[in-house]
């Protein structure tokens, strides 16, 4: 692409050069420059890009854009200065590629809890009703029928438009994406332009990387407070922050709730570990998903699905026909009548949520054994409420190891085990092995009684000391069983 055209509407400082250059591509780390690239050098937390301009241009970089001009301008290399890089990027890589986001209608969902679910159920339900669509969440992407590996909730913004291109190049309409707090405040959605926001929920997560609550729950209102006049923006009414997020937007404002008036309401009438039984705006529908918190995520994909055009029996009969989301309060019963729960729960709030539905689904006469950890190099204040809250929830605790990643099991264990209250420290135990710990449960659990192993979901690795290793908690339990039961 030419130079001058992918600067289209960009807000530039100063440039030095012909700007009537051929672009081969955008690159933001040094490393993968080749000929003829356009280089962005940006500040990061850890290293300025503004230090790797000599080697970009040595690796065939034709173009630069920085916020700092070198003092010796490279004669045949074109400069542009920009106020800010980070968010230039965005709108580069969006010209690129012909500025896809404006080409489909981009559905954007951000919170902490719910995010994969209410965009893999939403993608699952446009499938339904005949269209293609792409999909961008933790677990994978989807382009149309392809899929591809995940690598991070929300991809950079290159990856993205690169995805958002493709989806547009097979005919799809739509794109469902999930929106973490990092993509926002890495400004790794900058330039992408949204038809529908949804807000889930906010709850403690994250803070080793916002620091503050305060700062976590201002990231996530900058996606709203940057949206169109010609957006949607779609909260949750229940939720103390759903108002917050509402404050400053400029978008169309619309609700949804259980507990409160709302434009879109719903109601359980019925609930058990096979389905529930629900009423949205008035009409009656079963649903395989199964927990309070599912019934948010359903609402949400309702309303989204409502606002993007479709007629309310559409969407729920194709509502009625989806299956679980893998890792997402993902069920197994044995013969041996045990019942297993696995969940990706690994914050306070997500763990008490699913918690809260097995405690509302079981007659109390089965006992409830969980087993969880905490991952390691992240938020620590989050360990000893979760110690807390599994305990007073459960029959049986087993703390256990989750990600660990490059901290010691054990330090990570004592955090959790410092929140449990001291009526219930007879009902945990530790066993650090996390294979260990599900067999445990398995040789503890009787007929009838349910098992939740949370914490890891979808995942099908344990990150140790660095490295990834082979671990899959659904996989565990049917291999564990099968052994134990023989």
């Amino acid at each position: 692409m030419i130079l001058s055209k992918l600067l289209h509407k960009i807000p530039v400082l100063e440039t030095f050069g012909n700007l009537d250059s051929e672009v081969s591509e955008i690159v933001f780390d040094s490393r993968k420059t080749t000929e003829g690239s356009l280089y962005v050098a940006i500040k990061g937390t850890i290293s300025d890009g503004h230090s790797y301009i000599n080697s970009a241009i040595e690796k065939g970089a034709k173009t630069i854009v920085c916020e700092v001009l070198p003092e010796n301008l490279s004669e045949g290399i074109n400069f542009i200065q920009v106020k800010n890089s980070s968010k230039t990027l965005g709108k580069l890589a969006s010209n690129f590629y012909g500025n896809p986001s404006e080409n489909l209608k981009l559905i954007g969902v951000t919170g902490t809890n719910g995010k994969t679910t209410v965009t893999t159920l939403l993608f699952d339900i446009f499938k339904n009703l005949g269209y293609q669509s792409a999909l961008i969440s933790t677990v994978e992407y989807r382009i149309g029928d392809e899929i591809i590996p995940s690598t991070h909730t929300t991809p950079d913004v290159i990856r993205l438009n690169q995805m958002l291109a493709k989806a547009v190049e097979i005919g799809c309409e739509y794109a469902f994406m999930e929106v973490s707090s990092h993509g926002i405040h890495q400004d790794r959605i900058e330039g992408l332009h949204f038809a529908i926001a949804g807000f889930t929920n906010l709850t403690h997560d994250h803070l080793d990387y916002h620091k503050t609550f305060e700062e976590y729950l201002k990231t996530k209102k900058r996606f709203f407070d940057e949206l169109p006049e010609t957006a949607i923006a779609i909260t949750n009414a229940d939720d103390k922050n759903g108002s917050v997020m509402l404050q400053n937007t400029k978008a169309k404002k619309k609700t949804y709730a259980l507990k409160t008036l709302a434009d879109y309401h719903g109601k359980i009438l019925e609930v058990d570990f096979n389905g529930m039984l629900l009423n949205f705006n008035g009409k009656e529908f079963w649903s395989t998903l199964t927990g309070k918190f599912n019934v948010y995520n359903l609402l949400l994909a309702f309303a989204i699905s409502e606002e993007l055009g479709f007629e309310q029996n559409e969407i729920l009969q194709a509502i009625s026909t989806l299956k679980r989301v893998k890792g997402r309060f993902e069920t197994l019963k044995s013969d041996g009548e045990i019942f297993f729960v696995v969940d990706y729960a690994h914050t306070p709030d997500a763990l008490e949520n699913v918690l809260d539905s097995i405690n509302e689904i079981r007659t109390k006469n089965e006992r409830l054994i969980t087993v969880f950890g905490c991952g390691g190099d992240r938020d620590h204040a989050k360990r000893p409420e979760m110690g807390k809250i599994a305990t007073r929830k459960s029959t049986l605790a087993i703390i256990t190891t989750d990600n660990p990643r490059t901290e010691n099991p054990q330090d990570i264990i004592k955090e959790i085990e410092a929140g449990v209250e001291p009526q219930n420290f007879s009902k945990f135990t530790v066993i650090p092995d996390r294979k260990e710990a599900i067999k445990m449960a398995i040789k503890f659990a009787e007929p009838k009684d349910i098992i939740l192993v949370a914490g890891k979901g979808h995942e099908t690795y344990q990150e140790i000391n660095g490295v990834r290793h082979h671990f899959d908690d659904k996989e565990t339990i049917v291999e564990l069983y099968k052994l134990m039961s023989k």
